[in-house]
């Protein structure tokens, strides 16, 4: 009698190899989605970074904002400002005619200097009406402010462009044969405003230059005032005897 093909051995066998086989595709997978696992936790990582840098992109754009919104706050009614100075200054600028540049009582401005292009003569020109100003009106009338001027102001073009019109507004403010509120008032702001602020700017300039440690104290010209041409009463240098 010949033995069963289906015994039971075979079958403890058949089973153990397919439940083997079932543990090594377990492990495969396990190990694929172990593998899955770390890339998702990198890319997750990678994201994190990018949405902090992305958050701290956004407060700097805020920040900026906001720093711009109160920079146009502060320029809220500039324009209104700068046309009331503009009628103050319409207010108070003379109109000329004949009868009143024959009296010489205003002032006309001259024309102002191109600093950045004259030479020779016509600079030492331009330069002694300056001289002339400050020597007669500036240094002796204006104290401590006028004391901080370097010496050396004459060659820095700082200098000269603010001389220029501050001598100019100067003389428009105080040669003047009437002086109603705007005019007073123009006077004040001129000496407690706009001459602090340009006089600090000058003495910065001739204070911190290499020149203004070798150029030896000059002593002042003799000045006096003559009327110019046709123009009212213009500041000129003359020279000492």
């Amino acid at each position: 009698m010949n033995a069963s093909t289906d015994s039971p051995g075979d079958a403890v066998t058949a089973t153990l190899l397919q439940i083997t086989q079932h543990t090594e595709r377990l492990a495969v997978l396990d190990e694929r989605e172990a593998a899955h696992h770390q890339e998702l936790t990198a890319r997750l990582a990678e994201l994190a970074g990018l949405l902090t840098e992305t958050c701290s992109r956004v407060d700097d754009v805020h920040a900026t904002a906001a720093r711009q919104s109160a920079l146009l706050d502060s320029l809220e009614g500039l324009d209104q400002q700068v046309a009331v100075l503009a009628s103050r200054l319409t207010d108070i600028t003379p109109v000329h005619d004949g009868r009143d540049d024959q009296d010489g009582k205003r002032y006309r401005p001259s024309p102002a200097p191109p600093w950045w292009k004259l030479s020779g003569e016509e600079q030492l020109e331009a330069i002694a009406r300056l001289r002339a100003w400050v020597e007669q009106v500036y240094r002796p009338g204006y104290g401590h402010l006028a004391a901080i001027l370097g010496p050396c102001w004459e060659q820095h073009p700082l200098c000269l462009y603010g001389l220029d019109w501050l001598m100019e507004l100067w003389s428009i403010l105080h040669l003047t044969s009437t002086r109603g509120a705007p005019v007073l008032a123009s006077q004040a702001e001129w000496q407690t405003r706009l001459l602090p602020a340009l006089a600090e700017q000058m003495h910065i300039e001739t204070t911190r230059c290499q020149h203004a440690r070798t150029t030896p104290p000059r002593e002042p010209a003799a000045v006096e005032r003559r009327p110019a041409h046709g123009t009212g009463t213009s500041w000129q240098r003359t020279a000492p005897q």
